[in-house]
């Protein structure tokens, strides 16, 4: 079994901390403009709604990716999402794989990039990734999935050693 961490980019750590504060504020901000108002003694629900925002984001937050002979699971914060290694067909280090993606349902940056996106390239896939600069994009013969672990060579070299009997991988390129 081989643990990789998933180290946060700069902009994740701005978008993150920026976004956790905004809702803060808001939270605190909306409480308190409510308290002059006749209707005070009743609690206002949605003054939580961005504080279950940050805490419904942490939850998917990417901790770390973890080999293992038959899967590669994604460490979150309170469960691991797992990725069968059957037909993994290639691993491939490509800091430009999130380059001019667009997000079709998922997290943008509030602690992680993750969810479905799509690109030309690539097409559709999933990521879970934490600093887009470190991306190994994993090609199924079904799917394509971008993670980024915080050693993408040896994260692919991990890949490619026959953990498995009768395992193959095709070339791990960077």
């Amino acid at each position: 079994m081989n643990r990789f961490k998933a180290p946060w980019s700069p902009l994740l750590h701005v978008i993150s901390w920026t976004t956790t504060a905004v809702c803060l504020f808001i939270s605190v901000a909306g409480a308190g403009a409510l308290q002059p108002l006749a209707m005070s003694q009743f609690p206002s629900y949605i003054d939580l709604l961005p504080v279950a925002l940050l805490l419904g984001s942490a939850l998917f937050t990417i901790r770390g990716y973890v080999i293992t002979p038959d899967e590669i699971l994604v460490e979150r914060l309170l469960w691991n999402t797992v990725l069968k290694r059957q037909g993994l067909v290639s691993a491939t280090v490509d800091p430009e794989a999130l380059k001019q993606s667009l997000r079709t349902c998922g997290n943008g940056g509030l602690f992680a990039f993750s969810g479905f996106y799509w690109n030309r390239r690539l097409r559709t896939f999933r990521a879970f990734v934490t600093d887009p600069r470190l991306c190994v994009v994993l090609a199924f013969q079904n799917r394509t999935v971008v993670v980024s672990p915080d050693y993408p060579i040896s994260f692919c070299h991990t890949l490619r050693t026959p953990l498995v009997e009768n395992a193959t991988l095709s070339g791990c390129e960077a």
